[in-house]
């Protein structure tokens, strides 16, 4: 998605992947077990677009089911499919899951719509009925107390093994469909954990002042998400700025050609002109040395916020923020205002899967068109923007001190998904998740990001149960209908989801 190469792009999740069966089938049914490895294999190279996948081969036995817990561990996987491949006793599955802890999701995917009837066999039978066994797995899961998920649907082949009785060809049917898409969405969820245990979240300067929904406690972010967060100081930042040359600051000012438009005067707001070509430079500066503290302290993402003193040399610093943060999260370094930590990590979230995630909160609500714009006076998701965005040189930020550039600009026309990430009074985390759509209705032009949003019912009603929720006040605004995605990432980090 990003213009240009990620600084560091997301790991690739580890998928195990194995096939159950009946042992004493082997004997009775000649070329039925090399059939149901076909399938497996066939669901391992579907797999490995998204994902590093690991199958095992054939589960038959309680003995087997041990072996393939152990060789699953070894490999340190994500999340484990089983393909019920035909009839398979729970005994056999049971010792897979209480050795190998990583989550467990069972696929029903029988290989064609309908059976020859007149043809049939029994071998040809046990080769579809994958679904027979999955209320056993269901019941000893339940009572194991080990979480289960299930996709039911047909199998996808574009064509049908010469072995068959029966039509196979099922990849354009909407059960295949369906299950591949859900499957698809379990893999990629499965990145959004690992990288975020081995991801390292900066946090520069505090949080906003007064801002009691932001304040998080930085122990239970890295117990519930395992990322860590390095604490950094602006000093850090006024290294880096006095380590930046020449060419670091032209080649930014060429980044910033390419992607951005510049604006003229504001036609509305007096505090929104033209960029001097002082404040492209001094933001270009900055940039780089941003880019610079990214990479020195091995960042994934950043979370800032620094009014400066009056006149002081930190406040200037933090004036030629925004451009540089906006490039940063383009290519994959989401960073947050504010100091908004949690909305950092919804944005990383978004951006591990490839769906964007610019920062956002309630601008205004426009009652004629029923939309309500979202955006902010800080960092944009380039990627995922209608259009270039424009530069505008503003001469304050509201609520902030200091001057300098700032981005107008609207999140792509069409279906969008916002993300938050907000605390509950027990100290859980929890996401909340709206799909919506992105209109081209109008925008202010006063250097902030808007993107006006219809959401599924009238503002009033949304945002009556949005607040019910006692979310940030920030979110990530991500491109997609992806709530389906998200509450699967939820259940694989073990926090709660609500979908509105």
């Amino acid at each position: 998605m990003s213009i240009y190469p990620a600084i560091k792009p997301s790991l690739k999740p580890r998928i195990g992947l194995y096939s159950v069966g009946l042992r004493a089938y082997w004997e009775q049914f000649p070329g039925l077990k090399e059939r149901l490895e076909e399938y497996g294999r066939f669901i391992e190279l579907k797999m490995s677009a998204w994902a590093d996948v690991y199958y095992y081969g054939l589960v038959d036995t309680e003995g087997e089911g041990r072996k393939a817990g152990e060789w699953l561990n070894e490999r340190q996987v994500d999340l484990v499919f089983c393909h019920a491949a035909t009839y398979s006793t729970s005994s056999t599955v049971l010792p897979v899951h209480q050795i190998s802890k990583a989550p467990v999701v069972f696929l029903n995917l029988q290989p064609t719509a309908r059976l020859n009837y007149e043809q049939s066999t029994t071998g040809e039978w046990l080769a579809h009925c994958g679904a027979c066994p999955v209320p056993e797995f269901a019941n000893v899961f339940n009572r194991a107390g080990i979480p289960f998920r299930v996709v039911n649907g047909t199998l996808g082949l574009d064509y049908t093994p010469a072995i068959s009785l029966t039509n196979e060809v099922t990849h354009e049917r909407r059960e295949a469909v369906r299950a591949w898409k859900e499957i698809e969405e379990w893999v990629r969820a499965a990145g959004v954990p690992r990288t975020l245990q081995h991801s390292r979240f900066g946090f520069l300067g505090n949080t906003y002042s007064g801002m009691l929904d932001m304040y998080s406690d930085f122990t239970m972010i890295s117990a519930q998400t395992g990322l860590h967060v390095e604490v950094l100081e602006m000093c850090d930042l006024d290294r880096m700025l006095r380590e930046v040359t020449a060419q670091d600051v032209k080649h930014k000012l060429d980044e910033l050609y390419e992607m951005f438009q510049i604006s003229g005067d504001s036609p509305s707001d007096p505090i929104a002109k033209k960029p001097t070509e002082e404040q492209l430079e001094w933001s270009c500066r900055v940039a780089a040395a941003q880019e610079k503290l990214v990479r020195a302290y091995d960042l994934d993402a950043l979370s800032y916020y620094y009014h400066g003193a009056p006149g002081g040399e930190y406040e200037k610093l933090q004036g030629g923020f925004i451009v540089g943060h906006s490039l940063l999260t383009a290519r994959g370094i989401p960073c947050s205002g504010e100091g908004d930590l949690k909305t950092a990590v919804a944005m990383k979230i978004s951006d591990i899967l490839g769906v964007g995630g610019s920062f956002s909160e309630i601008v205004v609500v426009d009652y004629i068109d029923e939309t309500i714009l979202l955006g902010h006076d800080g960092p944009f998701h380039i990627a995922i923007s209608e259009g270039k965005p424009i530069l505008r040189g503003m001469g304050l930020y509201h609520g902030k001190q200091g001057t300098g550039v700032s981005v107008e600009a609207k999140v792509k026309t069409g279906a969008i998904t916002t993300l938050n990430v907000t605390q509950t009074g027990d100290g859980r985390l929890k996401l909340i998740s709206s799909e919506g759509e992105s209109t081209n209705g109008p925008i202010m032009k006063i250097g902030n990001t808007q993107t006006p949003v219809k959401f599924r019912e009238h503002p009033d009603a949304y945002m009556s149960r949005w607040f019910a929720e006692a979310p940030t006040h920030h979110c990530a605004m991500s491109i997609g209908h992806n709530a389906s995605q998200f509450q699967k990432v939820a259940e694989l980090m073990n926090v709660k989801h609500v979908i509105l």
